[in-house]
């Protein structure tokens, strides 16, 4: 239960989500862990895991009975998923419930956010951008799909052309046409045509990409090398490594400035230290989910909104860029300062409110003139009564 309770105590204090209206849930489907299922201590379900239709029609079964008791508008959040049920299940029920995913759908809004805020340093717009992604599980191909979104609104192309733009990396090399038939479903939309590249390097020299991110997993996988072919032709290299923990970190953030010479807009998952490089201190930004999903919550829940729309997810990216100035820009920062993050949250929330306004999913009428200052009204705050 520690993550649906950790994620909760999060929404109220970043988000002012009252703690009363939230409910940690665990869905227990069993384990093929035959050390716990033999544990006299294990508190778990004693049985294999359930799969196929046993496991589809449990999850309907929650998801009717959470509408039937909290209504049309519970914000159902789904954590932790393995990929192949992640997507399976947020595509099933994104039009019948209010859902979102955060490992998908949050990952993707905060990096997103990072980009829109690194182009005041790089100039141009996004589909002025190479993006090349190390990764293509749920992190990598969400990124990937709402930054194809968001240059098909930006520049009015279509979204086939907009993902032409974005190269993904697997475990098995480049994402390429010719792989199309092993490739897992939510991988095929990026599989381009181009001749194979077996690593990561490979696909660096051939692709030359402006933006390299990393969502692997996997430590280390940005290189000297990489970085330094990476700067070669970027006068500003922008390398997101957003994997966590810190080991697991494509490269660190001394590793980023380091290997290109002090050029490369760097963010990360994991939390670095401050780098000097020639007498200037970079400050690496941290590309936290924290900064989108509270927000996002607040949002859906001050508008009363039914369904989770794409372009609510771009107006979350949009909001928290806007909070960049340029003097975070000017010490290395494509985020802002964690410190200000009820203020973003309801800046966050007034956008994502203002996207359902638009759309019409938002069901409290009529809308609220100042969004934002709405926003705050409705943010709890544990501040208790002085009884001396």
């Amino acid at each position: 239960m520690g993550i649906p309770v950790g994620k909760l105590a999060l929404y109220t204090a970043l988000g002012g989500i009252r703690p009363s209206e939230c409910l940690p849930i665990t869905i227990d489907v069993g384990t093929n862990n035959e050390m716990l299922l033999n544990d006299e201590f294990y508190i778990g379900m004693r049985q294999k895991r359930a799969t196929g239709q046993e496991y589809d029609d449990l999850l309907d079964e929650f998801m009717y009975a959470a509408k039937q008791a909290f209504g049309e508008k519970v914000l159902i959040q789904f954590e932790d998923f393995a990929n192949h049920n992640a997507f399976k299940l947020l595509e099933k029920y994104r039009s019948t419930h209010l859902v979102f995913n955060d490992d998908i759908q949050g990952t993707a809004s905060v990096v997103l956010a990072g980009l829109v805020a690194s182009l005041k340093l790089t100039g141009g717009t996004l589909a002025d951008h190479t993006f090349l992604f190390l990764g293509a599980g749920e992190a990598g191909t969400g990124i990937a799909e709402l930054i194809a979104l968001e240059i098909t609104k930006q520049g009015k192309i279509s979204l086939n052309e907009a993902r032409k733009r974005i190269w993904l990396v697997d475990s098995k090399g480049l994402i390429v046409k010719s792989r199309m038939e092993s490739l897992q479903h939510f991988k095929k939309s990026w599989a381009h045509e181009h001749e194979p590249c077996k690593g990561l390097l490979d696909a660096v020299k051939s692709i030359r990409p402006t933006i390299l991110i990393g969502s692997s997993g996997a430590g280390r996988t940005f290189t000297k090398e990489v970085i330094e072919t990476v700067s070669s032709f970027n006068e500003k290299p922008v390398i997101l490594a957003l994997s966590n923990p810190t080991s697991q970190s494509e490269c660190t953030a001394e590793e980023a400035y380091t290997w290109s010479k002090g050029r490369a807009i760097f963010a990360s998952g994991s939390p670095f230290d401050p780098v000097s490089i020639d007498g200037k201190t970079f400050i690496p930004g941290q590309s936290n989910n924290a900064y989108i999903f509270p927000g996002l919550g607040l949002g859906l829940v001050i508008s009363g909104t039914i369904r989770v729309h794409e372009d609510m997810l771009l107006a979350a990216s949009e909001a928290l860029a806007q909070q960049v100035t340029k003097q975070h820009l000017d010490q290395g920062l494509i985020y802002p300062p964690f410190r200000n993050i009820r203020k973003i949250s309801a800046h966050i929330a007034a956008g994502v409110a203002a996207k359902s306004y638009e759309l019409g999913l938002a069901t409290y009428l009529p809308r609220p003139a100042d969004l934002v200052a709405f926003a705050e009204s409705c943010m709890y705050s544990p501040i208790y009564r002085n009884y001396k």
